[in-house]
C-alpha cells in the first residue's frame, strides 16, 4: 500500500456494510430489466415499440435527476454524514415504490395498466436516484486509498453478483410458480422486501464510515456540471461504461426471450442467468488482484474483451446444443464481473483527484452524472432490444406463448450477442485514453 494511504478505518466489517448496498441496486437494476419488458409485451399485450418506450421514460427522468441528487447530498448536513442519511430514506420508498409496480389491480385497459407501470416506475425511478447517486459517491469519502478503493469495489461487486444471482433467478420462478398476474404481484413484494433489506444493512453497515471534510463545491448545479464535464479523464471513463451498459442492458433483456423463442427450453431464464452471475461471484476477488497486478485500466481492458467475446459467441451457439449457449454466456459472465469491478474503482480515485487539487467536493455531482450515464445505458438496452423486437416483426400478446416467426427469432439472437459484442468493442475507443494510475493519484493526494 502506498505510503501517506490508509485503509478503510472500519476494515472488512466497513467493506461488508458497504457492499451490502448492493442488494438493493442489484434487485431494482435487474428485475425491471429482466422482466419488465416481457410482463408489459406477454402479458398486458402492450406492442413492442409502446413497452420500450415505458422502460426507458422514467430511466430518462433519472438522466435528468441524478446530477441534482448528487447536489443535493453534496449539500447534506446532518451529523450521520451526507450520504447515508439518504441510504434510509430513499431505500425504504424505493421498496414501498417497487412493490406497486406489479401490483396494478386489473384495470380493464391496457392504456390504464400501462399508465399505471409508467407512474409507479417513474416513482421507482425517482427513489432510486437518492439512493444511488449517495450510496456511490461514500468510498471517495471513505478512504484516500487507490488499492482500499478496489477492495470496498471487490466486495461490492461480489454482493451485486450474488444478488443479480438471487434476483434473477427467483423473480422469474416465483412469477411462474404463481403464475399470471398475481405471480408478477407476488414477484414484486418479494423483490421490494429484498431491497428493504439491503438499504437498510447498508445504512447500519456504514455507521463506522468516516464523514468527509471536504467543503462542497461553490457556485450552481451548472457551475459544477460544467467543470465536471471538463474533466478529460472522467468524461473518456463514463463514455465507456456507459456504453457497456447499453450491452448488458441489451443481454438483461434478451434473457427471457433467448429461453422461450431461441432455446425453447423451460427453465432456460434461469439457467442463463446463473451461467451469467456465477463467474461473477466466483471470479470477481480474482478481478481484483489482476488489476493489482496489471493496474485498472489494463484490468478493464482485458475484462471488457473477455464479455464482447463471450458475447459474439452465444450467436454460432444457437445453431449447436444448448449446453453452447450456456457456455458462451459464462464467458459473458466472466466479463461481466470485471467491467464492474475496474470502473467503480477508478470512478473514486477521479472524483478524489478532483477534490485534492481544488479543496472543494464535488464527489456527488461526479457521481450524480456517473449513474445518470449508468442509467441512460441500462435504460436504453431494453429500448434499443426493444426496436430490435419491433423491425424482427415480435409479435406482441396477454397469454405469451406465441409462435414467432423466425425473423423475430434471428432478432432475439442478434440482440443479445453481435450487438452488445459491438457495444463493448466500441467502447474501447474511449477507454485508450484514461490516464489516471496508481502513480498519478498518489502523487496528487501527496
Amino acid at each position: 500500500m502506498s505510503a501517506g494511504h490508509h485503509p478503510a478505518p472500519g476494515g472488512r466489517g466497513l467493506r461488508v456494510g458497504y457492499g451490502a448496498g448492493s442488494v438493493a441496486t442489484g434487485a431494482f437494476g435487474t428485475v425491471p430489466g429482466l422482466i419488465l419488458l416481457p410482463f408489459l409485451t406477454d402479458t398486458l399485450a402492450v406492442p413492442a415499440l409502446a413497452a420500450g418506450a415505458i422502460v426507458f421514460l422514467p430511466k430518462a427522468w433519472d438522466v435528468v435527476l441524478n446530477p441534482v441528487a448528487g447536489r443535493i447530498s453534496d449539500r447534506t448536513v446532518d451529523p450521520r454524514g451526507p450520504r447515508r442519511p439518504w441510504l434510509l430514506r430513499a431505500g425504504v420508498l424505493l421498496a414501498a415504490c417497487f412493490a406497486l409496480l406489479f401490483a396494478a389491480p386489473d384495470l380493464g385497459s391496457r392504456t390504464a395498466d400501462a399508465a399505471w407501470v409508467l407512474v409507479a416506475f417513474l416513482a421507482c425511478a425517482t427513489a432510486y436516484a437518492f439512493f444511488q447517486v449517495p450510496y456511490v459517491a461514500m468510498p471517495a469519502e471513505i478512504t484516500d486509498s487507490y488499492e482500499e478503493r478496489t477492495r470496498l469495489m471487490t466486495w461490492r461487486v461480489a454482493i451485486l453478483a450474488f444478488t443479480i444471482l438471487l434476483a434473477g433467478a427467483s423473480a422469474p420462478a416465483i412469477r411462474d410458480a404463481v403464475g399470471g398476474r398475481d405471480g408478477y404481484r407476488v414477484m414484486g413484494v418479494a423483490m421490494a422486501l429484498l431491497i428493504l433489506t439491503g438499504a437498510l444493512l447498508a445504512y447500519r453497515g456504514t455507521r463506522a464510515a468516516p464523514v468527509g471534510a471536504v467543503e462542497a463545491g461553490a457556485g450552481t448545479l451548472r457551475d459544477q456540471l460544467r467543470l465536471v464535464a471538463g474533466a478529460r479523464d472522467f468524461r473518456l471513463l463514463l463514455t465507456t461504461f456507459v456504453l457497456q451498459a447499453l450491452a448488458t442492458g441489451c443481454m438483461l433483456a434478451g434473457v427471457d426471450y433467448v429461453a422461450g423463442d431461441v432455446l425453447e427450453r423451460d427453465g432456460a431464464a434461469t439457467i442463463l442467468f446463473v451461467c451469467f452471475v456465477g463467474p461473477a461471484l466466483l471470479l470477481t476477488p480474482a478481478w481484483a488482484a489482476v488489476g493489482q497486478r496489471i493496474g485498472k485500466k489494463t484490468g478493464y481492458l482485458v475484462a471488457s474483451l473477455v464479455l464482447a467475446a463471450g458475447a459474439a459467441a452465444v450467436l454460432p451457439a444457437t445453431d449447436g446444443p444448448t449446453v453452447l449457449v450456456f457456455v458462451a454466456v459464462g464467458l459473458v459472465g466472466l466479463g461481466y464481473a470485471g467491467i464492474q469491478v475496474f470502473p467503480l474503482a477508478m470512478l473514486p480515485d477521479v472524483a478524489a483527484v478532483d477534490a485534492r487539487d481544488t479543496g472543494s467536493s464535488r464527489v456527488g455531482v461526479y457521481t450524480g452524472v456517473w449513474t445518470a450515464g449508468e442509467t441512460l445505458g441500462l435504460a436504453l438496452g431494453p429500448g434499443l432490444f426493444a426496436v430490435v423486437l419491433a423491425i424482427g416483426g415480435y409479435r406482441s400478446s396477454d397469454t405469451g406463448g406465441v409462435l414467432q416467426p423466425d425473423s423475430a427469432v434471428t432478432a432475439i439472437a442478434l440482440g443479445f450477442s453481435i450487438l452488445p459484442a459491438a457495444l463493448v468493442l466500441a467502447s474501447l475507443w474511449w477507454l485508450r485514453g484514461y490516464t489516471l494510475d496508481e502513480t498519478e493519484v498518489d502523487r496528487v493526494g501527496a
